[in-house]
């Protein structure tokens, strides 16, 4: 749709999609949580957000600007990244399209007034064994690019069992008639743009506000394999008892994220 769009100067509306990314695993003892704190603070450090979200600008197909990036103490990491519209050649124009973008082993190689921001939150509970590592992502860009198409890169590139994701459209651009247009693509849902396998993978609920150009959808990974969520033992060195217990915990932990309340 954005191609055949006439307008009147630049295309200044803003497109805004943000994730809270989540991870869950039970961790028996205070050494345990450490080190799954540890291991978490690792693999997701500043370095590594900083090349996803890279990724990301070249997916939507924008240039980098500027990279702030730091790792904090005693965990966490955060980075920034200004970024930039490009000249497209008429062969690429397809490339800003809000479609559904690349999974990851299919990424790319490129906003001024527009970003894109990751910041972490490892955490644990000393008295249940429950941890979480949350990452809040959000993709802002105006003009032809299109954050929707980082979507599936995103949700592949992190261990993600809860997923909760907004996208709205603010603002307005003008036809060359002088007619205001408050959205210049189709979209119903955010489930519109997810991969077939993602769709498969998640249970998947919908708030959305059409009159605002406002979209909301929280994910909940349907299959559950206690292994996956076990750090520093496994299935095997527990009793019946004690996992179903971590189950039960386990299970209660993501509805709650979930549903984003306190259960009974």
């Amino acid at each position: 749709m954005t191609d055949t769009l006439r307008l009147h100067g630049f295309n200044n509306l803003t497109s805004s999609l943000s994730f809270n990314i989540y991870d869950i695993c039970y961790a028996k003892t205070e050494e345990q949580r450490r080190a799954y704190i540890d291991y978490i603070d690792e693999l997701y450090n500043a370095e590594r957000l900083t090349q996803i979200l890279k990724d990301v600008t070249n997916i939507i197909g924008a240039h980098v600007l500027n990279i702030a990036r730091q790792d904090y103490e005693p965990h966490g990491a955060s980075v920034t990244i200004l970024i930039a519209e490009h000249e497209l050649e008429q062969s690429e124009s397809g490339h800003t399209e809000p479609g559904p973008g690349p999974l990851p082993q299919t990424v790319l190689g490129h906003l001024d007034k527009s970003h894109v921001t990751v910041h972490t939150y490892p955490e644990s509970h000393p008295d249940n064994g429950i941890s979480t590592f949350r990452l809040d992502i959000d993709v802002s860009t105006c003009g032809m690019i299109s954050p929707l198409k980082a979507l599936n890169y995103l949700i592949h590139s992190f261990d993600s069992d809860i997923v909760t994701t907004d996208y709205r459209v603010r603002g307005f651009t003008r036809d060359v008639d002088g007619r205001k247009l408050f959205i210049d693509h189709d979209i119903t849902s955010i489930q519109d743009y997810l991969a077939e396998d993602t769709k498969r993978a998640y249970q998947m609920i919908d708030v959305n506000v059409y009159q605002e150009n406002m979209f909301h959808t929280k994910m909940l990974l349907k299959d559950f394999n206690l292994d996956n969520y076990l750090f520093g033992t496994s299935r095997r060195d527990l009793s019946f008892e004690e996992a179903d217990d971590i189950e039960r915990r386990l299970r209660r932990e993501m509805l709650e994220i979930f549903y984003s309340r306190n259960l009974d």
